[in-house]
């Protein structure tokens, strides 16, 4: 099966797991899926000092520049499936 649709699957399955996760590895998902579909950080980081999910977004997916489109969504699949395995 190709990388695309396992990425595809996973993003389809993080929306149906048991239980919410923690803002921890929301953040994760996150990043991981902003970089497998637009690659490096694109936007500026937020204006208001008191955007703290905003700050935390950015710095996230700020974190994972240079990593490849397919790296990252070989690492979204893998976190998925580590907890639908919870």
């Amino acid at each position: 099966m190709a990388l695309q649709q396992l990425f595809e699957e996973a993003v389809a399955a993080s929306k149906t797991l048991d239980s919410k996760p923690d803002n921890d590895i929301l953040l994760q998902l996150y990043s991981l899926y902003k970089q497998a579909t637009e690659g490096d950080i694109n936007i500026e980081p937020p204006a208001n000092m008191f955007d703290f999910v905003g700050k935390a977004k950015y710095d996230a997916w700020n974190n994972l520049k240079g990593k490849t489109k397919e790296e990252a969504m070989e690492q979204y699949i893998a976190l998925v499936n580590q907890l639908k395995n919870k």
